[in-house]
């Protein structure tokens, strides 16, 4: 049976990541640079050395690389994709008019089986397929940075998806390696995003107010439950332990807990002094130096790597 022929619309970090995991998986991929002539070559330069690492650290062969770089081509003219695509994914900027313009143009230029999924992190599904005719087979396909070592793929549904699309798009992201899980209705943050934040929410309120450092919150969850997690979570934990017990501490707990709707304080206070973290030279919640910015870059996909590889998940 052949292989889908995978288009990609955006040459950026996601754009590429998304292009090279089905690329490495033997799918023939073109990738629509929307910005000039440099994003082509800086796509290629990015996907060149994001195999390199990958070859550094075991999960591929480097004699491979070639053969996986081959079956990449690149174009700035939509209208390339349009006879060729089995599934198109858009990863271009987070602007929901220039999503649902892009959308209504693939409804108009690629055939109605094609299947047309937006990698968006943040905007409503159904409405960047708002402007287009063929609604039944636009979907959510939200990857996780970097998209060729995170397993985990939202596959999101809108209110008018056609259960062939979900079963196609899900197994052709199956076949390709990644863990899809279905999404059933478009909520803001979908589905990880949404358990992420609630605990960046309570991180941010017991620093607040004075019950532990941001330095103490980090340390609990990745010497504590955060080594859990990708073993046992939520639910698994609750019926391991006791539905009784779970009651019981939800119970006190709760009550406690922070519930509010609105942008923490300790956010906007250091967004209004420029302090964003990484990007203003380390000056954010913390102060981090040159040397811990960079650890902390660096060290990311490598240590990923090593609990995938421990998990069994790459």
């Amino acid at each position: 049976m052949s292989k889908e022929r995978i288009a990609i619309i955006g040459g950026g970090k996601m754009g590429v990541g998304i292009g090279q995991l089905f690329a490495t998986k033997g799918h023939e991929v073109k990738i629509v640079y929307v910005g000039n002539d440099m994003e082509r070559g800086d796509s290629a330069i990015n996907m060149e050395a994001n195999l390199n690492f990958l070859a550094a650290n075991d999960v591929i062969k480097k004699e491979d690389i070639p053969d996986i770089m081959g079956r990449v081509t690149y174009t700035p003219d939509i209208e390339d994709i349009a006879d060729f695509a089995d599934i198109v994914f858009e990863a271009i900027v987070e602007n929901l008019q220039v999503k649902q313009e892009m959308f209504k143009k693939l409804d108009e230029i690629c055939p109605p089986e094609t299947v047309l999924a937006s990698n968006t992190s943040a905007l409503s599904i159904t409405m960047i397929g708002e402007k287009a005719v063929h609604k039944d087979r636009i979907i959510g396909t939200h990857f996780w940075n970097p998209a060729y070592l995170i397993p985990l793929v939202e596959v999101v549904k809108t209110v008018h998806v056609s259960e062939e699309t979900v079963n196609k798009t899900y197994n052709a992201l199956k076949e390709a390696g990644k863990h899809p899980v279905v999404v059933e209705k478009d909520v803001p943050g979908f589905l990880a995003n949404r358990l992420q934040h609630c605990l960046f929410r309570e991180a941010i309120s017991i620093v607040e107010h004075g019950i532990a450092s941001p330095a103490a919150v980090d340390e609990a969850i990745k010497y504590g439950f955060g080594m859990r997690l990708g073993i046992m979570a939520p639910f698994e934990v609750m019926d391991s332990c006791g539905l009784d017990m779970t009651k019981a501490i939800h119970e006190f707990v709760f009550p406690d807990i922070e519930d509010t709707h609105e942008v923490q304080k300790l956010v906007t206070d250091n967004i209004e002094a420029g302090r964003l973290g990484f990007k203003t030279d380390g000056h954010g919640i913390q102060d981090w130096t040159p040397e811990q910015m960079k650890e902390s870059t660096e060290q990311l996909n490598v240590k990923l790597i090593k609990v995938a590889k421990a998990l069994d998940r790459i």
